[in-house]
């Protein structure tokens, strides 16, 4: 069997920093606490890793202890969690990735001159919550092009299109172009899509048209990871998203004599590397 593995499988920048800054207070020694706000990365593996050196999650600043550290996820935080973690004199480790920073500063810019957020992302995803803070209360979420057309755009508005970090770049730019051709519309659109998801989507797209079968590795709770598994699967290719190599669908692959590897942007390498050997031994 021929494994071809994506040369964008694996951790992305941000995800990188996030971990790097987390190791270092760890490397600090103390007597803190050390707490994460949420997970810090969509990833299990990882999430075990850390907690068995003492790291845990909290759910809210109000789980936060006095003279705590903690580390602010790569997917940011709504602005009024982070000013509540400082009120209560925690030591705040800001861990959010920079180009979703940029974008909630973007955003903030936008609405505060005021237009109306349009975000295509998922109104659950922790980075979408943070993004919303940043744009008043008249923000709307929309994870689909059949959601997005149910909202009535009113003509006289000022609206500005945005993306959580992670989205389906093609899908983004589709509607940033159907927008632009409606008469009398003000809509300014924001490129906040991630450069590393697009070359991500575009590999897994590239590789999927070339083997028999597609293996996508990361947490199932990772939106970026499962957006390759169906952009890969769009092309008609049979796709397993899986998170370590125990789950793979080993009589079936048996049967294919090329299979494609790719990764999210929340998976270890060591991960990646597990499945590529079990796939190698068949």
């Amino acid at each position: 069997m021929e494994v071809v593995l994506a040369e964008t499988a694996g951790f992305c920048m941000g995800v990188d920093l996030a971990l790097t800054r987390l190791d270092s207070l760890l490397a600090e020694g103390g007597d803190a606490p050390v707490r994460t706000l949420g997970p810090i990365i969509h990833n299990p593996q990882v999430l075990e890793h850390y907690a068995r050196r003492g790291v845990s999650v909290a759910r809210g600043p109000e789980d936060i202890p006095q003279g705590a550290a903690v580390v602010i996820r790569a997917h940011g935080v709504p602005k009024a969690m982070q000013e509540a973690l400082e009120e209560r004199g925690a030591r705040v480790v800001d861990a959010t990735c920079p180009k979703v920073k940029k974008a909630q500063m973007l955003i903030a810019r936008e609405c505060g001159r005021g237009r109306r957020l349009l975000l295509y992302g998922e109104a659950d995803h922790p980075e979408v919550r943070g993004l919303l803070s940043y744009a008043g209360p008249d923000a709307f979420v929309f994870d689909s092009r059949e959601e997005f057309e149910s909202f009535p755009l009113e003509p006289d508005a000022r609206y500005v299109l945005a993306a959580q970090t992670t989205q389906d770049r093609a899908v983004f730019e589709a509607l940033a172009a159907d927008l632009a051709e409606r008469p009398n519309l003000d809509v300014k659109v924001l490129q906040t899509i991630c450069d590393a998801t697009r070359q991500r989507q575009e590999d897994a797209v590239r590789i999927a048209r070339e083997v028999d079968y597609m293996v996508v590795v990361g947490g199932k709770e990772s939106g970026n990871t499962r957006r390759l598994a169906q952009v890969a699967a769009a092309q008609g290719t049979p796709c397993v998203h899986v998170e370590t190599a125990d789950e793979l669908p080993l009589d079936d692959l048996r049967r294919c004599a090329r299979v494609g590897v790719t990764a999210g942007a929340s998976t270890p390498r060591e991960l990646v590397a597990g499945v590529c050997r079990l796939l190698q031994e068949l």
